[in-house]
């Protein structure tokens, strides 16, 4: 049982950890993409074998231009479903994402015990430094500090499904700078423009989908490590609609239940059709 316990636990806090395995690409976008769209929001199941554990929850918030730039605001929610058995998991994140595609600053929330323990990552680039301090929400309090040189951009855990989305049709593979967990690593990303067709609960037809699969060769803030696989909508958007990966004791899966974005639904696939 308490293997049990332990893997439900874990399954949930990496289909957390997964947002910020779900991409990078140090690539231009296409001409014809259109991914940032203010007031987007996507909400996801996450599942462990046949038991659905908890729920993803993205928003683009709004943009705004800082220091001559322009910057997107985002937001995801993870918490796990009342009645899963020992799963308690709620965690917030909070982005600042620079048109360039890069984190520009970002704070994670995750309650702990009762207790809301959060991490803010303050970046300085033109002095190859971010500054992370961890505290407690609601306080004042610092309770640690601490420093790690940058030597490029780097992407955060929120950051990074956004820069996959930008650079889904990139067609190479990419090492990609990741600060997560407050430790630095690597992302590799194999982008193939591989075109795959999916089936969802929330639509009931095959939905055309450009796959891709990538490592992450650093230990996410649960314990995420490894082989990943993602399914993202083969149109200008470029939705993440499914993804899928590998725990110890079995696979998770992250499918797209509920969106709300301005003129998209989830693009039907055709066979020989291209896009």
């Amino acid at each position: 049982m308490t293997f049990q316990v332990r893997g439900l636990r874990r399954a949930l806090s990496c289909a957390a950890a997964l947002l910020p395995v779900l991409s990078n690409l140090w690539a231009l976008p296409a001409a014809d993409d259109s991914v940032f769209q203010a007031g987007e929001e996507l909400t996801y199941n996450v599942s462990f074998g046949p038991v659905n554990i908890g729920q993803v929850r993205i928003a683009l918030l709004k943009k705004e231009l800082a220091d001559g730039e322009s910057v997107y605001t985002t937001t995801a929610h993870i918490d796990s479903y009342k009645g899963v058995p020992f799963v308690n998991l709620h965690a917030v994140y909070d982005d600042h994402i620079a048109e360039g595609m890069y984190s520009a600053w970002f704070r994670s929330r995750r309650k702990e015990d009762g207790v809301w323990v959060t991490h803010e990552y303050v970046y300085d680039y033109p002095n190859h430094r971010v500054f992370i301090k961890e505290g407690v929400a609601g306080s004042e309090r610092v309770v640690r500090r601490d420093t790690l040189r940058l030597d490029t951009l780097f992407q955060d855990g929120l950051s990074l499904l956004f820069f996959a989305r930008k650079n889904l049709m990139a067609n190479r593979t990419m090492v990609i700078p990741t600060l997560v967990n407050e430790k630095k690593g690597t992302t590799i990303i194999r982008f193939s423009r591989e075109r795959e067709k999916e089936q969802i609960d929330a639509v009931n037809y095959p939905i055309d989908l450009i796959h891709f699969e990538g490592d992450a060769d650093f230990v996410g803030i649960f314990g995420l490590t490894g082989a990943f696989e993602g399914w993202f909508s083969n149109d200008a958007a470029r939705i993440p609609v499914v993804a899928k990966m590998k725990v110890p004791i079995g696979n998770i899966r992250i499918e797209l239940m509920k969106w709300k974005r301005a003129g998209w639904a989830p693009p039907r696939y055709l066979e020989g059709a291209q896009r």
